[in-house]
């Protein structure tokens, strides 16, 4: 009879990342964020993927004026042991631009993940951890499917409405609703 090897793993804090990351255990070039606890390898960003966030980029920056703050693969601060770096956020706007701490769940209005390869980790891990921590809206521009999910009304199970938008046609924030991108503007 086999008997069953149970693995035990560590999982860290957010400010247990940061020191390690103080200590030199990780370089300004290793693409890492902590997910859950556990500390993960970012997809290398290919050229199709690193395209859409510079139009969503631009796309955003035409639009949200002094409504929103835009932030592009920069951290924001799920829980104590949960720091995802979405390709783009739009944030609540503050006058320090979140100088004195990366932005937490109450001062996000849409976080977008492009995909070019990562749809099914995005999908099964960082979308979950999103409605777990009460993100309003989650974007994922899935490059491989050619279409954009929307995750809207979060809850502790996650999302409780999932919507898939193609080319043709245009969606908006639900927070800003004035801001209207169509589909193949933002899949080129």
């Amino acid at each position: 009879m086999a008997a069953s090897i149970q693995v035990l793993k560590r999982r860290f804090t957010v400010e247990e990342y940061y020191k390690m990351a103080e200590a030199g255990i990780f370089s300004e070039d290793d693409r890492v964020e902590l997910l859950d606890g556990e500390i993960v390898e970012m997809t290398p960003i290919g050229s199709s993927h690193a395209a859409c966030v510079d139009r969503l980029t631009r796309l955003f920056g035409r639009l949200i004026g002094e409504t929103a703050s835009l932030r592009v693969q920069s951290p924001i601060r799920l829980s104590k042991s949960s720091e995802p770096q979405p390709d783009l956020a739009l944030l609540k706007p503050r006058s320090d631009f979140y100088a004195q701490a990366h932005p937490g769940p109450e001062d996000v209005f849409l976080v977008v993940e492009v995909a070019e390869t990562s749809a099914g980790i995005d999908r099964k891990v960082k979308i979950p951890l999103y409605a777990k921590a009460g993100i309003p809206e989650v974007w994922l521009v899935d490059l491989d499917e050619e279409r954009i999910e929307v995750y809207r009304n979060p809850s502790a199970k996650g999302y409780g409405e999932v919507q898939r938008f193609r080319r043709g046609r245009s969606l908006a924030p639900q927070a800003l609703p004035d801001m209207k991108l169509s589909v193949s503007d933002i899949l080129g």
